[in-house]
């Protein structure tokens, strides 16, 4: 994002064995697991509290659409790095570039658009304390 938003957020994450198919490597649907994490523990930084958001203003953050490019493999105990940074906000959506790392080694990109939606599933206004982070 600009200057005037939160610089690149970044989180590790070890691959375990668990994370892998038989050929020890990560498989496929587990790298949105691990984008997932990243965001959840960007908004906590941010000081966006998700639960409180849900249990007192009805609101909940869903993804609306991704897009991965898996780049290079990361296999088991692999020490990664997630990032998440924000690349355009909207009312009621914000869309976010996120990476895998192993080292300074692409492993995967990924572009996804959140949405912030009421308790029926419609479209609402991104929480105060999220733009205000966001420097909107």
């Amino acid at each position: 994002m600009s200057a005037d938003g939160p610089p690149q957020f970044s989180f590790p994450v070890r691959v375990y064995y668990e994370d892998t198919d038989l050929a020890g490597i990560v498989y496929y649907a587990n790298y949105l697991r691990f984008y997932e994490r990243a965001r959840t523990e960007w908004l906590r930084a941010v000081g966006v509290d998700q639960g409180g958001l849900q249990s007192e203003k009805g609101l909940v953050f869903a993804v609306r659409r991704v897009e991965v490019d898996y780049l290079l493999p990361a296999k088991f105990d692999d020490a990664l790095t997630v990032t998440a940074e924000v690349d355009a906000v909207g009312g009621a959506s914000l869309t976010m570039r996120q990476a895998i790392l192993r080292g300074s080694e692409a492993l995967s990109r990924a572009v996804v658009r959140i949405a912030c939606v009421d308790a029926a599933g419609r479209p609402a206004r991104l929480p105060a304390e999220l733009t205000t982070a966001l420097g909107k």
